[in-house]
């Protein structure tokens, strides 16, 4: 099992997600995420398409962003305010990520030492298959 698939199962999705449709929608918002920089809302990116002149619905935004959020196709996390984001990340491998707090400025990271110690926490606790999803939070130099 993969990582992705640990995380998905761990998220409750017990089975390998189910082949999306590529619908004009979900190319659109795909290409759309290959364009902008950092993590954006659904609501961003809705507002976005309609200013490039694509009609799709904000129900459909959240819908195709969930469905390629849980099929792996994007990277999707949680703002302080509760709020999911996503982002089209150049890492398909497990990642971690480094987001500026004031302009969402994002910096893909590789931590071998937080792997390492996740490791070991579950080991020393018993616990086996471990996954662990961390994001880090700051001001980049420019803000």
């Amino acid at each position: 099992m993969s990582t992705d698939d640990k995380t998905r199962t761990e998220m409750g999705s017990a089975r390998p997600p189910a082949p999306q449709r590529v619908t004009r929608q979900r190319l659109a918002i795909r290409s759309l995420l290959d364009e902008v920089d950092g993590f954006r809302s659904a609501q961003q990116l809705h507002e976005l398409l309609r200013q490039g002149g694509d009609q799709v619905g904000l129900a459909t935004v959240y819908r195709t962003l969930q469905a390629m959020f849980e099929a792996g196709e994007v990277d999707g996390i949680r703002t302080d305010e509760g709020e999911m984001v996503y982002r089209q990340c150049e890492d398909d491998g497990h990642h971690h990520h480094l987001v500026c707090r004031s302009c969402g400025r994002t910096v893909e990271i590789s931590a071998q030492v937080v792997e390492h110690w996740a490791a070991q926490v579950a080991a020393q606790h018993n616990f086996r298959d471990a996954g662990h999803e961390i994001e880090l939070f700051g001001l980049c130099s420019d803000c």
